[in-house]
């Protein structure tokens, strides 16, 4: 089966600027050569701490910020050669959900405009049409058609975010990335919020990247996972494999940081010493092994080779070179 979107080898460094003539001093190495696929229909999650670049990589994807090399194709074309208007065409099949919804919608727009907005912008249908397709989405998401002539500020975080749903669904996307979408929610919300994305992907037959630092949220939601530190792929498998029998010892931690339910289950920690290694000067050999319970001497001298350990299970650690 080819994959709905591939992605080779992606960079993105950030300038350091300093002084009055905002000279470049250094960069920040936000993404450094990753490289993924996704299949058509499935769910791929990217987690990992705040600052190890999975949102970069998600504004990447659907080039809201350009990135300094690589590929991305998606159905097989690489968009980074894609023109301008090339690729506003081509984001009609590409959506994005951001993390803030009230950030992310117009406060000076009804919701009624702010749906049909992306069809406006895609020349699709006729006035008649488009209102018709805004009530019809509103009822899929959960809302009701009045909620069309209010605005951002008057509904609550879970309904609003609903509507950012709605807005990316609007042009019939194939591929939807979604980053971070339920973190600034209630616990309670949150999972409803899970439900409708999992529901709309089965009407829609969509495909969703999930961005997220919470790996309890992403075991309910994703198919296969990717986990990134500091800018780099560290492991990736499919979700069963990844929580039964992780690899890396980043990995690992990250899992034993998610709480249990049950008061009498007893586990051994493991914990991450120091701090996240700053991405303007990371660390050399495995940026990982300033902090790693396992730090070998080989570690700290030479980058570890991404490797398919077990079918379907990718890892980049020495512990399996």
């Amino acid at each position: 089966m080819t994959p709905l979107l591939q992605v080779r080898n992606l960079k993105k460094e950030f300038p350091i600027k300093k002084g009055i003539f905002s000279r470049t001093v250094g960069s920040v190495k936000a993404v450094n050569d990753i490289s993924f696929s996704v299949n058509e229909g499935e769910t791929f999650a990217l987690v990992g701490e705040s600052g190890c670049g999975k949102s970069t990589t998600g504004k990447l994807l659907l080039r809201l910020i350009e990135p300094q090399g690589g590929e991305v194709l998606f159905q097989n074309e690489n968009i980074l050669t894609f023109s301008k208007e090339k690729m506003r065409k081509a984001r009609r099949h590409m959506q994005m959900v951001f993390q803030d919804p009230f950030a992310s919608l117009n406060p000076r727009q009804t919701v009624e405009r702010i749906l049909e907005e992306p069809l406006i912008v895609h020349n699709i249908g006729t006035a008649k049409e488009r209102k018709q397709k805004v009530y019809e989405m509103l009822e899929i998401v959960g809302l009701q058609k009045e909620h069309g002539k209010r605005y951002p500020h008057q509904f609550s975080g879970g309904q609003r975010q609903r509507i950012g749903i709605a807005r990316a669904l609007m042009t019939n996307p194939k591929l939807i990335v979604a980053d971070e979408p339920v973190s600034a929610l209630d616990v309670s919300i949150q999972s409803q919020i899970l439900n409708l994305l999992k529901d709309l992907q089965k009407q829609f037959q969509l495909t969703y990247i999930f961005i997220s630092h919470d790996l309890g949220v992403v075991r309910h939601i994703s198919d296969r996972v990717g986990v990134m530190y500091l800018g780099h792929m560290v492991e990736m498998a499919d979700s069963e494999k990844l929580y039964a029998e992780p690899l890396h010892p980043y990995t690992k931690a990250l899992l034993d940081a998610v709480p249990i339910a049950d008061p009498n289950v007893e586990r051994e920690v493991i914990t991450i010493k120091g701090e996240l290694p700053s991405p303007a000067n990371p660390p050399s050999g495995c940026v990982f092994h300033t902090r790693c319970a396992q730090c070998m001497e080989i570690c700290k001298k030479a980058k570890p080779e991404w490797k398919e350990v077990k079918p379907g299970h990718y890892v980049a650690c020495h512990l399996y070179s």
